[in-house]
């Protein structure tokens, strides 16, 4: 095994660690920050497969924005921080439910790449340029349809925290 597998399963173990603890914690604000802990190890999974711009645009939109944005949708919303008795649910319907996706994302890979080798002095390497084309040329809709969401969502927080606050005024008159 050389340096990168051992660094590479590393990172990964993390990453599935702190995964499994952002479903399994009955506190919305340590899920976050265990998603935070998630997404940074995923990141560092890119850093050492050598996908340095993919690394930092996960820090930067999935840490820095998504992340950000979920804890702002709790703290505008006045969501439980603390331990919730929504969140402690029978466990078994997610774990069948998630059981049940791996599976099927694993045989989808096994059947879509059929255990074959790739000639790596065949493959051109990718740069940001090519990245680039591809984002802002043939993925420009879902881009910006992402970006339009996440604008609805943290709006929709806002009026949702805007409306619990004037009925809350509004009862204690």
């Amino acid at each position: 095994m050389t340096v990168t597998d051992v660094l590479l399963v590393a990172f990964g173990l993390l990453t599935l660690g702190a995964a499994v603890r952002v479903v399994t914690t009955a506190h919305l604000v340590r899920a976050g920050l265990w998603l935070v802990v998630a997404l940074g190890g995923l990141a560092a999974c890119f850093l050492v497969l050598t996908a340095e711009l993919v690394a930092w645009v996960q820090v930067l939109i999935y840490v820095g924005a998504v992340v950000v944005l979920l804890l702002f949708a709790v703290m505008l919303t006045r969501a439980p921080i603390g331990a919730s008795p929504e969140m402690d649910r029978a466990r078994w319907p997610g774990a069948i439910v998630g059981a049940a996706a791996g599976l099927g994302l694993s045989v989808l890979l096994a059947d879509a790449f059929r255990w074959t080798s790739i000639d790596a002095q065949a493959v051109e390497p990718g740069t940001a340029k090519r990245l680039g084309t591809e984002i802002f040329g043939n993925w420009v809709l879902p881009f910006e349809l992402l970006s339009v969401l996440l604008l609805a969502a943290l709006v929709g927080a806002i009026l949702v925290s805007a409306k619990q606050k004037r009925d809350g005024q509004s009862a204690s008159r």
